[in-house]
Order: structure tokens, then sequence, then C-alpha cells
């Protein structure tokens, strides 16, 4: 029975249809890291598709196991970001966290039992010969010279080899299969290999590791996966998959292959990720350029926004190239019901309302949301100086500028309309430094009494009562629509030499003082920001620009 399936898709179909012949007395999915990086948007889909099958029927789980068979590539610094990623975006496995490590013994085990079925034997070519001898797409492989070894050979061979006997790279198990079958995945493909690191979990312990075909279909069926959902490129491997299970008798997980989600403008690859960190292109994996989930999570994108985006993308059994403006948009969306308003002045222009009180300050009651008086409202300082935008003057306007300009008035938000009446400027570069403005007090709130018109309306903070404070604007990492690239290419090509400007000292109201970590605001007509998560301090306050109030890629 299920609970909720209002995202349905050809996967909760054939669950649901499990379910009604009692196919399984229970559902379990798994999500299946291996932990040799940061998790990014791709891997975001899989999660909500795991972890969301759980949700929407009853007596179903999710195990969260970890796939750490390569102790060269992996660490804990993996393990504890992917469990806060998942925890981050709202899922929780409870006592359902395993990995493929807690099984190395039970899985040996089941290689000894292949070997006495004589389905595995120990082969001594290189790597490079075991390549060459596989064969092609239009070739059947060639036999090892080792496949005919006996049963009590392959047992030497394997216990010694597990007891660190021979060096990395002079031996290896393979299942012994069929060398001239079309699928090459099935052609006595290597089972165990021997590596000499430390392991994260197992330390020392062991000196043979499974390959990931090997451990993951059999981790499975340890934990009696019903549904092992997998992308694409790997329905050549359920063969091999399904074989193992056989071959053992072990309980019958069945894999199901699903499209996988790429992202125009986006690096997703894996090896092309660790080559931005490696090279410092960014300034690591939480870099809020980066497509990992704790970079955007720095950035300022919410839970909802990309578990939004997982679902409008939807699961089909094609590959798929989600347009970033998606996802771009789903963020906007959600912070603009959700983010309460402040204002700055990135790059401000000094204006005195020749007519204000200096020793005066009107605070000023704004909204903290146009929509949603929930919010609240905070008071803002208007003072006889005040900053604006700079781009929000021209001594000689355009036509349609409806801005500052000399003799012209404009409306402050939420203040006063104030009318520029003198511009002075920088006597040696001609620059425009400051504004003399006047100001009419019956405009409070915007306001005509008079009934006259102004069409512009712009933001501004006070020059005496704000903060300062970094606000760094980040833009999209790659101007490549497919930045993925081969591992001999360099990627500057593909990044966009914009993506990241900083701001030493911009202008914010007060109220932005009293923000916390991760805090989320639309600063009026600039854009969506939030408090970075690991560079800001109560001292130092650095905000990013999650995006802006409009896609300005469209063309």
């Amino acid at each position: 029975m299920t609970e909720n399936l209002t995202n349905t898709d050809f996967i909760r179909n054939q669950i649901a249809e499990d379910i009604k012949t009692n196919k399984f007395d229970q559902i379990i999915t798994r999500f299946p890291p291996e932990p040799n990086g940061y998790l990014h948007i791709g891997h975001a889909t899989s999660i909500c598709l795991n972890f969301g099958i759980a949700e929407d029927f009853e007596n179903a789980k999710c195990n969260l196991r970890f796939d750490d068979t390569n102790p060269t590539k992996e660490n804990l610094e993996f393990v504890n970001s992917i469990k806060q990623d998942i925890h981050w975006l709202g899922f929780d496995w409870q006592d359902n966290e395993f990995y493929a490590s807690n099984y190395f013994q039970k899985l040996f085990e089941f290689a000894l039992e292949l070997i006495k079925l004589d389905k595995a034997y120990v082969d001594d070519q290189t790597s490079e010969e075991i390549r060459i001898n596989r064969g092609s797409l239009t070739e059947p492989g060639i036999n090892s010279p080792n496949r005919s070894r006996s049963i009590e050979e392959n047992l030497r061979l394997f216990t010694d080899m597990k007891n660190g006997e021979f060096q990395a790279g002079t031996r290896v198990l393979r299942a012994k299969i069929d060398m001239s079958s079309p699928n090459i995945n099935m052609r006595d493909p290597v089972m165990y290999r021997i590596i000499e690191s430390t392991h994260h979990q197992t330390g020392d312990l062991w000196k043979i590791y499974p390959m990931y075909d090997f451990a993951h279909g059999l981790s499975d069926s340890i934990e009696k996966v019903t549904h092992s959902l997998c992308t694409l490129e790997y329905e050549a491997h359920r063969p091999l998959y399904e074989w193992f299970l056989k071959e053992l008798q072990t309980f019958p997980s069945q894999q199901i292959e699903f499209g996988k989600v790429s992202l125009s403008h986006t690096i997703l690859s894996k090896r092309n990720l660790l080559k931005l960190v490696d090279s410092k292109k960014v300034s690591g994996w939480t870099d809020p350029r980066m497509p990992t989930i704790s970079g955007m999570r720095r950035l300022g994108y919410t839970p909802e926004a990309i578990k939004d985006f997982c679902s409008r993308v939807s699961i089909t059994r094609r590959e798929n190239i989600a347009d970033i403006a998606l996802l771009e948009h789903c963020v906007r969306e959600h912070l603009n019901s959700k983010a309460q308003r402040r204002m700055a002045v990135l790059r401000p222009l000094k204006i005195t309302i020749q007519n204000f009180d200096e020793n005066s300050t009107d605070w000023i009651e704004a909204p903290n949301h146009p929509k949603n008086e929930s919010f609240g409202t905070r008071k803002i300082p208007f003072t006889k100086e005040i900053y604006i935008e700079s781009n929000d003057f021209m001594e000689n306007p355009i036509p349609k500028f409806f801005r500052l300009s000399p003799g012209n008035e404009v409306r402050l938000r939420y203040g006063y309309i104030i009318k520029c009446i003198e511009v002075k400027k920088d006597p040696n570069s001609g620059e425009v430094i400051e504004l003399i403005c006047t100001y009419d007090p019956e405009t409070r709130g915007g306001n005509t009494p008079d009934g006259r018109k102004v069409k512009g309306t712009i933001h501004w903070v006070s020059a005496s009562n704000h903060i300062s404070a970094e606000v760094r604007l980040f833009d999209r990492l790659c101007s490549d629509t497919n930045p993925d690239i081969s591992s001999e290419e360099s990627l500057d090509h593909v990044l966009n030499p914009n993506s990241l400007e900083i701001i030493y000292s911009a202008k914010l109201e007060p109220e932005l003082s009293k923000s916390k970590l991760e805090d989320k605001f639309q600063f009026e007509r600039l854009g969506f920001f939030c408090i970075d998560n690991e560079d800001s301090t109560s001292e130092n306050l650095i905000f990013n620009r999650t995006a802006t109030l409009r896609d300005n890629w469209s063309k």
C-alpha cells in the first residue's frame, strides 16, 4: 500500500506492482556513495529517489551504505561530508548506516565459495595483459593461461593474497564466466586486487579489496535490498550483478536503471571536480561555485529548492540534460517567498541631503517581506548623509533613465523623494564623488500628496548608521554548455573568468548585523544573498550572492 505517490515514475510504479503481488515482505532501497569526494547536484537526484521511496511506501526503508572498497581514494572527511549533506537535504537513514567494508569477511568467504565451485581463479597476468586479452566489441577475448588452475591451487594462492604474500599488481582473482561473451563485462571480470594502503574503517587488516561489481551486488543481497537503483551506465553490468547472486544463491536483489540527470554549464565528473580542487581553480570542495551539495548550501541554496529541482527533472529511462536555468529558477522561487528583504549598497555614491537636520535620524518602518505580514517589520535609519548605488546616478542621462540625475527627482525606497541640485567631482579625475540633494518632507514613504509623478525608485542606506561587509558576487563557474572534458584537457577554456567578484566594503542597513550563519535575504534590486557559513564572523560579515533577481544569462 502506498502513502504518497504524487511524484510517480516508472520505478515507483514497479514497486507498487511488486507490493501488490507480494513479491517482497519489505521494500528496501539504498543510497551507496563511494566516499572519494563530496556529493554534488547529480547525486541529489538519487538521494531524493531512494530516500523518497522509503517515505512514499509503508514499511519501506532506505539504507545508507558507503561503497568503500578502494582505500587509496577514500577517507573519513568524505564520509562525514556525505552524511552531513544527506541530513541537510532532510533525509534520515536512522540505524541503517552500513559500509561495504563491514562485509569484507563475508565477501571473502563468497569468493572462496566461487573458487570451490570452479567459478573463480587467480590470474598472474598484468593489468595491461588482462585488458588486451579481454578483446573488443567485435573480437572475443582470450583465455588466461592461468584459467585452468586447480581449485586447490586457486584456494592456496587466494589465501596467500589475503595474507599479504604478494605485492600489489602481481595477482588478481577473476570470475570464470565466458571470455567470448558479447558483453565484455562478463569476460572473466576481476573480483579482487591487492592494494597496499590503510583503510579508513579497517586499517591494515586487509591486503586484498573487492572490485565494485563484486562487492556492490552482494552487499545489496546481504542487506536484502529489494530495488537497487542505478544509472544507465550500469545496465551492461546487470548480467554480472545477477550472475554473482545466482551462483552464490543469495537474496535476489534486483537492479533497476534510470537515466542520469546532467546539468548544463556544470562539471559533474568527479575526476574533473578533483582537478578543479587540486589545481586551485576553486578554494575547495565547498567553494560556492562548485556543484557540490556543500558548495550549494554555502552559496545559499535551500534543501527545498534542490528537492524541487529533482522533482521537476523527474526519473525516466533516458539520459537527461537539464538546463541550469531551471535549478536557478527553483532557488529564486523558493527564496522569493522565504527571504526577508534588506537594503545594501555595493558600489556607494554619497549623497548629502541639504535640507535635513544633521543631528536628526528618522527611523522609517519597512516590511520584512512585501507579501507576508507574518515576517514583521524593521526600522531603517534615514540621515543627512546616505549612500546610493553609483549606477543609479547619471550626469547625462540616456533616454528612459528614470533614476537620479541633475535637476530630477527619484523616490527612495520606503523613504522620501529627493532631488539632485549639485554634483561634486574629484578635481583630478573628474569622477563624481558626492551629490547634493534636497528632500521633500511631505513624501515620507514615497507618497506624493500633490499628485506629482516620480517614475524611479532606488535603494539606499544611511552613511552614518550602517554596517560594512564583504560581499562575494558569484556567477556560474562554467561558461561552456558542456564543460566535462577528457583527463588530458585543461579546464581553463570551459571556465567563466568572471565567476567571482569580491566587494570588500559594501554598505548595508544596520539590521543585517543581527544575521546568523546561512540566513537568507533579498538585497532589494540586487539579488538573493546569504551569510557565508565558513568565512563569515560576527566581526567580519561576509555575504554570498546566491542568485540575481533574474536570469542574466538569457539571450
